[in-house]
């Protein structure tokens, strides 16, 4: 299969990335606006930070004028995962894949990118794969902030508390085809949502920050798994 048929199938598939995008940043470009950013800068963190919860949170940093090491620090632990993800990503790809190739795919790499891309393929994922991911998911979330700058004033309270959760419904449109399939994977997803509700509830537990919690039940959930469930690698993918 040739690369430019990895690049249209990845497009395809991450359309309703860029139909999710469009409705979470549309939300992010109406709290930028009451932030006080100008619409030219609420575009550009969205250009060039593709993470819905990291971006939220430095609104609130911004507004309150704190530190740029508070601000770097605060990024570091919500958006720690996708470091994680990346380097589950980076083990599917060919050792000999040029540096700059990681680079431009790990700047794409979000939560529903990296879901789609692992659920593909078993074996490898191909590059021109992730760049067609990207190149339809990233303008999603561009241009939602600019539509959300521009007209979220005219939307009324409640419409504009659906498109909040619309990031949900991702999630959940990724991880439950998967899983029909597969008692395992069924069995993983239960496990984490028990086990994130456990640290959601326990006094000392839900201290633990968000970015953090993250982070430590995907290690501890992710190595179990990897432990007691390996997946078999039967060949690898034509580039």
């Amino acid at each position: 299969m040739s690369k430019f048929t990895l690049f249209k199938r990845g497009f395809r598939n991450g359309i309703p990335i860029f139909l999710g995008y469009l409705a979470v940043s549309f939300t992010f470009g109406i709290a930028a606006r009451d932030a006080g950013l100008t619409s030219f800068q609420a575009v550009l963190i969205s250009a060039t930070n593709l993470t819905s919860a990291g971006q939220f949170a430095a609104l609130g940093i911004i507004a309150t004028q704190a530190s740029y090491i508070e601000m770097a620090l605060t990024q570091l632990v919500i958006n720690l995962r996708y470091c994680l993800m990346s380097s589950s990503l980076s083990q599917r790809f060919d050792e000999k894949m040029k540096p700059h190739h990681r680079f431009f795919i790990a700047f794409g790499v979000t939560d529903e990118i990296f879901g789609v891309s692992s659920a593909y393929l078993q074996e490898n994922v191909p590059p021109a794969y992730c760049y067609g991911l990207i190149a339809a998911s990233w303008p999603g979330w561009v241009l939602g902030t600019a539509l959300g700058c521009l007209s979220g004033s005219i939307l009324p309270a409640s419409v504009l508390s659906a498109l909040g959760v619309a990031l949900y419904g991702m999630f959940i449109a990724i991880i439950v085809p998967p899983t029909k399939n597969n008692r395992v994977l069924l069995g993983i997803v239960i496990i984490s949502m028990l086990l994130s509700l456990v640290f959601a509830i326990t006094p000392i537990l839900k201290g633990i920050s968000s970015g953090f919690r993250v982070i430590i039940l995907t290690i501890i959930i992710a190595g179990a798994a990897a432990y007691f469930f390996p997946v078999e690698e039967e060949g690898h993918y034509e580039r």
